[in-house]
């Protein structure tokens, strides 16, 4: 076997690609920070209770998992940016009002995830705190919606959900805490053949 061999589903980025991607990052991230988000950078690695502290068990099982050789303590490689915003927004800003921020890095998934079935993507995005009305939102997908349209992508149509449609759904079931959890995770992905193996409500089901 070639030693430069690289593990499946990890990839190089060549000349061409890595400047397209930078100029694709700078114009998004200046987009950001035209509308106010400031621009953070958490670790790549963290504790793992810390990392994956009030997340569900889809990011757990996404999450590279590594013993730490100065503490012996279990480390986690990120897989997604957005608890660790949580997090410095929560206990190392801890500003009163609205926080603003954004990030950009790439993320380690122990298996492939998403439309670019790739286990190390890029990430980017942004976060809005200490605002619970529907401003927020309605700020977020318009930032969302400029930055694709930044990208070249379109024309759109965008999907909006929400976990509490969910619990709705499935509340009253017999279904125990477990299986309402991964069946949470099909729905996720849009996987409505695994939905429909779990017994999901009707509505959730592909249309036939």
């Amino acid at each position: 076997m070639r030693r430069w061999l690289l593990p499946e589903h990890i990839e190089d980025v060549l000349p061409a690609e890595a400047r397209a991607i930078e100029r694709l990052r700078r114009a998004i991230l200046d987009l950001f920070e035209r509308h106010g988000y400031e621009l953070v950078a958490p670790p790549l690695l963290e504790y793992l209770e810390s990392l994956l502290s009030g997340t569900g068990r889809d990011l757990d099982l996404a999450t590279f998992k590594l013993v730490d050789q100065l503490s012996g303590r279990m480390l986690g490689v990120r897989a997604d940016h957005t608890p660790q915003v949580a997090r410095i927004d929560a206990h190392l800003l801890n500003r009163q009002g609205v926080t603003r921020l954004c990030y950009c890095g790439s993320v380690l998934h122990t298996v492939p995830a998403g439309m670019t079935k790739m286990r190390e993507p890029i990430q980017i995005g942004a976060e809005l705190y200490g605002h619970a009305g529907i401003e927020a939102d309605v700020e977020i997908v318009r930032l969302m919606v400029d930055a694709l349209k930044a990208a070249g992508i379109g024309p759109l149509h965008i999907d909006l959900g929400h976990p509490g449609v969910y619990r709705s759904l499935v509340e009253g079931s017999d279904r125990g805490a477990e299986d309402a959890e991964t069946l949470f995770d099909a729905v996720q992905q849009k996987d409505a053949p695994a939905a429909q193996e779990l017994g999901g409500p009707r509505s959730l089901r592909s249309p036939r």
